[in-house]
């Protein structure tokens, strides 16, 4: 069966970096499109990022562009988020997701999940 496995969550000061990486298993990985949400407490889960299958094309939500990076490597089949210059609104789950079809902005249109992982931003 399809897994996605998150790493890379923690705890980092306000302008610091982290990387998050997606494992994935149990499909060709390198056939899917693949996204990046997040939930922060009480709030609705937020498109980050999406990457194509081969990476040649990446989108991102408002709030990220320009901060974070959204890369793949196939041959890993691995997904991996670059967050730079963190702000404390960034604090959230991150969660990793394999897109079904259609748009990577939608959380409808990504069938498997990971079970996410904890950012937490300090000001």
């Amino acid at each position: 069966q399809v897994q996605l496995v998150e790493s890379g969550g923690g705890l980092v000061q306000a302008g610091g970096s982290l990387r998050l990486s997606c494992a994935a298993s149990g499909l060709t990985f390198s056939m899917y499109g693949m996204g990046w949400f997040r939930q922060a407490p009480g709030k609705e889960r937020e498109f980050v990022a999406g990457i194509s299958w081969s990476g040649a094309y990446r989108y991102y939500g408002d709030s990220v562009k320009g901060r974070f990076t959204i890369s793949r490597d196939n041959a890993l089949n691995t997904v991996y988020l670059h967050m730079n210059r963190l702000k404390p609104e960034d604090t959230a789950v991150y969660y990793c997701a394999k897109l079904g079809g259609g748009s990577y902005y939608y959380e409808k249109n990504y069938d498997y999940w990971g079970q996410g992982t904890q950012v937490t931003v300090s000001s």
